[in-house]
């Protein structure tokens, strides 16, 4: 009888997301948490009996053979590098810090050096498996549309491009290519980099991003056309108590990403 798998995982940053992926690691038999990586004195909810490393290389010693990134753009340019060249795998939460080119093209390099692979989660999206074959198969375009209540654009640049407090309708207030969204909203838009990832490249996807004032959850629609035909999906995604700027699905879109390296039949 072969032994059941396991797999040791490492996490970055203990937020709103990173404290649902730990509680949910602690649920899977065949999953375990080793360690956590955090800045200097931000370890006040970390569990005692979960270590903490300070750097990369810390992390690496406990030896997981995949790391969670849960800690936002500043957590993956500090500590991918040394991690994909150390040979884990990376689960990235921050998927929009790749809209930056040079970090992609560092990232790129450091996994061919150390064989680490980025893995990017679909988030809160629905449809990612279904773009990604539309690439194959021929795309002509790609469009998302991200909608939120006017708390999840609170502290973004969105303040400087509407008045949150004065809308009283939906309004769209951003509209551009996935890289300019990407990395003008880092905390709200993400799921573009995902988009843009899997089906045309950043330049090319466009992104129209809205607040809404009648709606409290996160709604992300994408519609892509081709030589395949046309496919569109929407979610409506009630959002972490912790973090209205999060969709409740994403921790658990890594929690699958996890189970996928570990289940003998994975979806």
């Amino acid at each position: 009888m072969s032994k059941p798998r396991s797999l040791p995982v490492g996490l970055i940053g203990y937020g709103a997301i990173g404290r649902v992926v730990a509680e949910s690691i602690a649920a899977e038999a065949d999953i375990t948490l080793v360690g956590v990586l955090l800045r200097a004195g931000s370890a006040r909810d970390v569990p005692a009996t979960l270590p903490v490393a300070g750097d990369a290389a810390a992390l690496l010693a406990l030896r997981p053979r995949v790391v969670v990134e849960a800690a936002g753009h500043t957590g993956l340019h500090a500590h991918a590098e040394a991690l994909l060249r150390g040979g884990v795998d990376l689960l990235v939460a921050s998927v929009g810090a790749l809209a930056d080119a040079a970090l992609e093209s560092r990232l790129r390099a450091a996994a061919d050096a150390g064989g680490g692979r980025v893995l990017i989660p679909a988030g809160a999206l629905g449809g990612l498996d279904a773009l990604g074959a539309a690439r194959h198969a021929g795309l002509d375009s790609v469009e998302y549309t991200g909608r939120k209540a006017p708390r999840a654009w609170i502290g973004t640049k969105a303040e400087s491009l509407i008045d949150l407090g004065a809308v009283t309708e939906p309004a769209v207030f951003f509209e551009g290519t996935a890289r300019e969204a990407a990395l003008a909203f880092p905390q709200n838009a993400n799921v573009v980099a995902a988009v843009a990832l899997a089906g045309l490249g950043f330049e090319q996807t466009r992104v129209r991003l809205m607040v809404d004032p009648t709606e409290a959850c996160n709604q992300h629609s994408v519609l892509a056309r081709g030589p395949f035909g046309e496919m569109s999906s929407h979610v409506v995604a009630r959002v972490l108590p912790a973090n209205p700027k999060t969709s409740m699905l994403a921790p658990y879109s890594l929690v699958r990403g996890l189970r996928n390296l570990v289940d003998v039949i994975a979806v």
